[in-house]
């Protein structure tokens, strides 16, 4: 492929998955030769929007499913509640799902009863729910938005943390500090962080580290650089030997991605998957179904840009003969 062709944005045009609820923050795996979608699921509300992420009120996940990429969407219903998360208060964020010996693991965000943000696990005999939410919050969790990404060795990993609502920020020294700031602009952005999961899926079997993004000359890559920059949504996938970690630069509204020879990094900066959607937020996952590799996404279109009720979209994904991402516009 040329480098002009490399060069030019793949255009999509699609509709949401479903339209008789509010989706967001898709996490797709293939579970038992069907494609699985665990979002967030948003919800109309009168409360304040802000920096904070109080217009993401989300109290509930539904899980959906397709047979087939052309298939009708089925929505499998509630899947899990707040009310039956017995150490969260409120804010049911971006999940994400995993299987490993005959068990189904929900995993997800919510604030504890003192307002911070934790990390819990749910277990379920099928990947559409329902799931029976542990008592305790993971220990040593914190901040939002888990991956859980199984390895072809079958270990298993965590991807985590957001700024902003999310807290992260406020975690630099390893304990909750509510008035700490993120770095000054000429600083290394902070980096999501990474844990190697029990076999039992339910703790870490390791304290969570830093994840070290760098550019391509191998200098950290800056807090102020906010084209590049880390901001929430951590994504893993696996592709022809090598690790792909994407996510959200946040302010910029866009989804970028690093690549590594290893799951915990370093990872080097390689470019844009999407530019920005209809919203303040954006939030995804890939996937490879039936030979072919998707992007999974949300805008607000569905709602007329309100950025508290997204939709889930899909489309798919194309890499070059280098391994390089070619960019997506949905709008073009």
């Amino acid at each position: 492929m040329s480098n002009s062709a490399n060069a030019k944005k793949r255009a999509v045009q699609n509709e949401p998955l479903v339209t008789h609820i509010y989706t967001a923050d898709p996490s797709a795996h293939v579970f038992e030769g069907k494609l699985y979608v665990y979002p967030s699921h948003d919800i109309d509300h009168d409360g304040p929007t802000n920096d904070n992420g109080d217009q993401y009120a989300m109290e509930d996940y539904h899980v959906l499913s397709l047979d087939g990429i052309d298939s009708p969407c089925i929505d499998h219903g509630e899947a899990l509640h707040v009310k039956d998360v017995p150490w969260a208060s409120k804010q049911m964020w971006a999940p994400d799902a995993a299987y490993r010996g005959n068990t189904y693991y929900l995993f997800f965000p919510a604030r504890d009863k003192d307002g911070i943000f934790r990390i819990g696990v749910a277990k379920g005999e099928s990947p559409a729910g329902p799931f029976q939410a542990e008592a305790n919050y993971m220990p040593g969790s914190f901040s939002i938005d888990p991956a859980v990404f199984v390895d072809d060795d079958n270990k298993a990993y965590m991807y985590f943390g957001g700024l902003w609502g999310g807290q992260l920020e406020k975690w630099q020294t390893g304990v909750f500090l509510p008035d700490a700031e993120g770095p000054d602009a000429a600083e290394p952005a902070l980096g999501p962080r990474v844990a190697e999961l029990s076999d039992d899926m339910l703790t870490f079997a390791e304290s969570p580290v830093e994840i070290s993004i760098v550019g391509g000359d191998g200098s950290p890559i800056l807090a102020g650089d906010e084209d590049r920059r880390y901001f929430e949504g951590p994504w893993m996938h696996k592709y022809n030997g090598l690790y792909y970690l994407s996510y959200s630069t946040g302010t910029t509204h866009k989804l970028v991605y690093a690549v590594s020879e290893h799951p915990q990094g370093p990872f080097v900066f390689k470019g844009t998957i999407l530019t920005p959607v209809l919203g303040w937020t954006t939030h995804h996952s890939i996937v490879q179904f039936q030979d072919k590799w998707y992007l999974f996404y949300h805008d607000a279109s569905l709602s007329g840009g309100v950025d508290h009720k997204r939709s889930v979209k899909f489309t798919e994904l194309h890499y070059n003969e280098d391994g390089t991402i070619q960019t997506i516009d949905s709008y073009l």
